[in-house]
């Protein structure tokens, strides 16, 4: 084998062998193919794709280079959950206790944010003491006592895709779908789930902008958790208007603890009822109420158990930002627009997102809303409240909120910021 034959071979739109697929991501992972050979060969992939079989032993070559994760000492299912990322997504926080509170075990590894949108361990750790990084027999335990546990993937779980996600970030072959897909699903399939729900998020806020390339990555994925034996589902779900009232760390935070209590909004609340039953679904358990779990505390019991067996308190006050920013509404009419894109720069600008992986978050910052799309506004009422510690940042978070951010004015059906369906379709 030999890394040029590799890169010809799929630059001329042939497809690759099973065991060219295993020798190239083995002999990257170990440094025997240089950086700008594998980026030549990504490159390859993004113009001209791979077929299902391609993709399928790409995944399976990425797990091999790594551990295989297993809970069968468990006494109950295990059932994961992956978002492909957006503003305002806080779903997996209530969603992991409450699919716990209905007889599921939730190993869920998630990960930080980088650019407009969150993630999920900056969220949780905007709460005192929690923390992230647990060994595998620490992750095994919590499952066991409580059910569910939120914490970051081990260096251990398909090391190739680290490597290999790093040099995509910087050769412009990110949007490859073969290779996102490959990518999501090495990680998830080698974390040992019996089952997985994807969901796959559309619009402006999100990865993927039209829903076509979004069914097309959604049918990847669980095409491949399905070859590989893990029962897999995807919803597609809008991201052009953020989900819920807040995008930032501690923001998010209360707010799920307020979905948990049996309150939140609408929308954070529909989605996640909606994932727990997939997730239910798919792990055995269709008879299994999340609403009742949520409205009887048992889903907030196990939240604050989850809490504390990371170390958190959750008791503890979250952090608030020093400084807050005031954006009240232009003129009077109906909220017909909130871009999510923008929303979701300007907290990143305010600090509760970075723009490398190294850079630090600010645990308060972010972006709080007081109307959604639909909603009646009144000129000169607080439409939105910018939050951070470092006062310069509000000019680059108000010139990200420039330009149609906010559309005020009288509802027309079809436009793109008028109220829709939050689940645009599901794939089985």
């Amino acid at each position: 084998m030999d890394a040029i034959t590799v890169i010809r071979t799929k630059r001329d739109g042939g497809t690759l062998t099973p065991e060219q697929i295993d020798w190239v991501i083995d002999a990257y992972t170990r440094g025997t193919v240089a950086d700008e050979q594998m980026s030549a060969l990504a490159m390859a992939i993004l113009l001209n794709g791979m077929d299902r079989a391609e993709i399928a032993r790409w995944t399976a070559a990425m797990i091999a280079t790594g551990e295989r994760m297993e809970f069968s000492r468990l006494d109950r299912p295990t059932v994961d959950k992956h978002s492909t990322g957006g503003v305002g997504d806080k779903i997996t926080l209530p969603l992991a206790p409450l699919v716990a509170a209905c007889g599921a075990a939730v190993p869920q590894l998630s990960g930080r944010g980088l650019g407009h949108t969150g993630g999920t361990l900056d969220k949780l750790e905007s709460i005192p003491g929690w923390r992230a990084d647990l060994d595998n027999a620490e992750m095994l335990d919590i499952l066991d006592r409580i059910g569910a546990v939120i914490c970051a993937a081990g260096p251990g779980l398909a090391p190739a895709d680290r490597k290999l996600y790093a040099l995509r970030d910087v050769t412009g072959t990110v949007e490859s779908i073969p290779l996102i897909a490959a990518s999501i699903m090495s990680k998830k399939i080698a974390e040992g789930t019996d089952s997985l729900v994807l969901d796959v998020k559309v619009g402006s806020g999100a990865f993927m902008k039209n829903l076509d390339d979004a069914r097309e990555l959604a049918a990847t994925m669980v095409g491949l958790g399905t070859d590989h034996g893990v029962r897999t589902v995807a919803l597609l779900t809008d991201m052009s208007v953020p989900l819920g009232l807040t995008a930032g760390n501690a923001l998010e935070v209360r707010e799920s603890v307020e979905v948990l209590a049996g309150g939140g909004p609408a929308d954070v609340v529909e989605l996640t009822v909606a994932l727990a039953r997939e997730m239910l679904a798919a792990a055995g358990l269709p008879d299994a109420d999340p609403e009742r779990a949520l409205a009887d505390g048992s889903a907030m019991d196990v939240w604050r158990r989850m809490i504390a067996a990371q170390g958190g308190d959750p008791d503890a006050p979250l952090p608030t930002a020093r400084e807050t920013h005031t954006v009240t509404a232009p003129t009077t009419g109906t909220l017909v627009g909130l871009d999510a894109y923008a929303v979701g720069l300007a907290a990143w600008r305010l600090g509760a997102g970075r723009a490398r992986k190294e850079d630090a978050v600010q645990a308060g910052a972010g972006v709080q809303w007081h109307a959604r799309p639909g909603d009646r506004v009144t000129a000169g009422a607080p439409l939105l409240t910018l939050h951070t510690d470092a006062p310069e940042r509000f000019a680059g978070a108000l010139e990200a909120l420039e330009g149609g951010a906010v559309t005020i004015g009288d509802p027309v059906e079809g436009d793109p910021g008028t109220v829709g369906p939050l689940i645009l379709g599901r794939v089985d």
